[in-house]
């Protein structure tokens, strides 16, 4: 069968891409970008207009699971999953798929848990979408 949410993930694989968001079996957004940042870009610039949304990640911790409710996402494909992620979309009745799934997200230095992971637990989705977005420096204003 044709465009299955699965197919989408399969081709997302093989492309250099970090994230695809997806609706109704088209790429409506995609990014080479590092850690949240791509999905802390689509929700500054989209927030859930976009209606329910599939999303194709490399990595989802907690944060990007809070980020994916803000985003209107309804499934999630990902090569790597924390168990925390794991909690948090299974409360928000997010369906998810993980090949593999860990403890936590590690940090870049491979030396502890990541500082976005951390900062996530117990916020709602609307404190970590404004914590995260000072964070890594985005504006109210669309990128140019």
């Amino acid at each position: 069968m044709k465009n299955r949410p699965e197919d989408l993930f399969e081709s997302f694989l093989v492309s250099n891409d970090t994230l695809w968001i997806c609706k109704e079996h088209s790429v409506i957004f995609q990014s080479m970008r590092k850690g949240i940042a791509p999905l802390i870009e689509y929700v500054d610039m989209y927030g859930s207009s976009q209606g329910d949304i599939i999303a194709c990640d490399r990595v989802i911790g907690n944060a990007a699971a809070l980020l994916l409710e803000k985003a209107g996402c309804r499934t999630v494909f990902s090569v790597i999953g924390s168990e925390l992620a794991e909690k948090t979309l299974q409360s928000l009745e997010i369906t998810y798929s993980f090949a593999y799934v860990v403890p936590y997200i590690i940090n870049r230095t491979g030396e502890g848990m990541c500082p976005f992971e951390k900062a996530s637990i117990g916020t709602s989705s609307d404190e970590f979408f404004q914590y995260a977005k000072e964070k890594i420096g985005f504006t109210d204003s669309p990128p140019l």
